[in-house]
């Protein structure tokens, strides 16, 4: 598992302190993927009802709070596969 992996597993896991009621992943092209659901956060790539997908620089500027995660979708620097409204929800926390 890769160091930005690790480190975005304990940044969601922070953000996510009051859990998240849905199956969501993102994925970072080259370094993996993290699964989201209602056990936590956690390093994977199971199947999901939503699959976020950004450059690894996207994905820690989401989580920074420098980008927010709609503009990121909207511009094409997020990529988003399956349930919409779960990654809005998802979205609003992390923005």
């Amino acid at each position: 598992m890769s160091e930005m992996i690790d480190a975005a597993v304990k940044a969601l896991t922070a953000k996510l302190s009051a859990g998240f009621d849905g199956v969501a992943k993102f994925v970072i092209p080259g370094e993996g993927a993290i699964m989201l659901d209602p056990a936590g956060v956690r390093a994977g790539d199971d199947e999901a009802d939503v699959t976020l997908t950004a450059e690894a620089d996207v994905f820690r500027a989401i989580l920074d709070g420098e980008m927010n995660p709609t503009m990121a979708f909207m511009t094409g620097k997020l990529s988003v596969d399956g349930n919409m409204g779960l990654a809005m929800k998802l979205g609003s926390v992390l923005g």
